[in-house]
């Protein structure tokens, strides 16, 4: 089984990138996204499942597989 943060801990998450949304602007917005995922694949060396994310979250979570460890709604 996958580990996964708290529901709390992915709140602090949501709301630290939120504001560094904000902070960047929204012209650099697409960048910093691109950034954060790159480093965050990179640090967790798994491509695949980096793909697999990126089509979930492209499709909103609506299907997701039922043995899927990424939630379908945070807020």
């Amino acid at each position: 089984m996958t580990k996964t943060l708290p529901f709390a801990e992915l709140e602090r998450i949501y709301d630290e990138l939120a504001q560094a949304i904000d902070q960047c602007g929204v012209e650099n917005e697409s960048l910093f996204l691109s950034k954060l995922v790159l480093c965050l694949a990179h640090e967790h060396d798994n491509g695949a499942r980096v793909s697999e994310l990126i089509a979930q979250c492209l499709n909103s979570g609506a299907d997701l597989p039922a043995d899927s460890n990424a939630p379908s709604r945070l807020i």
